[in-house]
């Protein structure tokens, strides 16, 4: 049976809001939707033998159990189409998710749930979850929209490569363009706050840095005859141009991990830093 679109609840509005995402892309895949809800009743610090761990008391089931009906309401609402399954899973919520992101064709969360701090812009779960997935993570935030490109950022590395795959497939199921942006010369972090191109024009002059593009995008174009590339090389930052287009963007797309940072960092700063500031949904994608 084809991996499931899994998606993880706490009760919160944006995993709820994660699930309405997560049957969408459920039905866009043709793929049954899974949703999980990590069921901890015991302190996280709290390191004790599972042989001593005290029973679940039953109000702890009884609000897990109503959760995942709010979810299956508005899975059913958003996708009638698609074939729903919940479970209630004991154990913590990065724990379980990571677990789950083994058998998933994708895996989806809200930014931010009900643990930790209100004023943190991304939940540790959903930071660790897109860190070590082991199947692409879909992190629902910002706006969601039905028009505008699917933007996915190309630095030549294993992990953008196949970041630009699964862009052509959402830009292909969703009827969008695909925009593939690769920057270049790193910039500073003042671009941040940039406002788009005037023009879609590339902007860099510089040979190698158009064809670390083109064969970044090499076979896109026979593989998805249909759709629409537009290619943009920026010499500047490219967490500042992500951001910006994600203001117009369905989803910007990045690899887990590019060329730059320490090779044991396991998400790359881009990444990272549109997790916490895209104002559209996030997808993060392993080599």
């Amino acid at each position: 049976m084809a991996d499931p679109v899994v998606v993880g609840v706490d009760g919160s509005a944006r995993s709820l809001a994660a699930v309405e995402t997560a049957a969408g892309e459920a039905a866009l895949r043709g793929r049954r939707l899974r949703i999980v809800h990590a069921l901890v009743w015991v302190p996280a610090d709290m390191d004790m033998d599972p042989a001593v761990v005290p029973p679940v008391h039953q109000s702890y089931w009884e609000r897990a159990e109503a959760c995942v009906a709010e979810a299956l309401r508005i899975a059913a609402e958003r996708a009638p189409e698609v074939d729903v399954a919940a479970e209630v899973i004991p154990g913590r919520p990065a724990t379980v998710l990571l677990h789950e992101s083994e058998h998933a064709a994708l895996l989806v969360l809200g930014d931010h749930g009900l643990g930790g701090l209100a004023e943190l812009m991304i939940g540790s779960v959903a930071l660790q979850t897109a860190t070590h997935g082991r199947c692409p993570v879909l992190v629902a935030r910002g706006t969601k929209r039905a028009d505008g490109p699917v933007v996915v950022g190309v630095d030549g590395s294993a992990s953008s490569s196949e970041a630009v795959r699964f862009a052509a497939d959402e830009a292909t199921m969703r009827g969008a363009e695909l925009l593939t942006l690769h920057a270049w010369n790193g910039g500073d972090d003042t671009e941040l706050g940039a406002e788009l191109p005037m023009s879609y024009d590339t902007w860099s002059g510089e040979d190698e840095e158009r064809r670390v593009l083109a064969e970044a995008v090499a076979g896109i174009g026979a593989e998805y005859p249909d759709l629409p590339v537009r290619r943009q090389v920026i010499n500047g930052s490219a967490r500042g141009y992500l951001t910006a287009w994600s203001r117009t963007a369905q989803l910007v797309v990045v690899g887990s991990r590019g060329h730059g940072g320490f090779a044991g960092l396991l998400l790359g700063s881009v990444g990272h830093h549109l997790l916490h500031h895209a104002a559209c949904p996030v997808a993060i994608v392993r080599p």
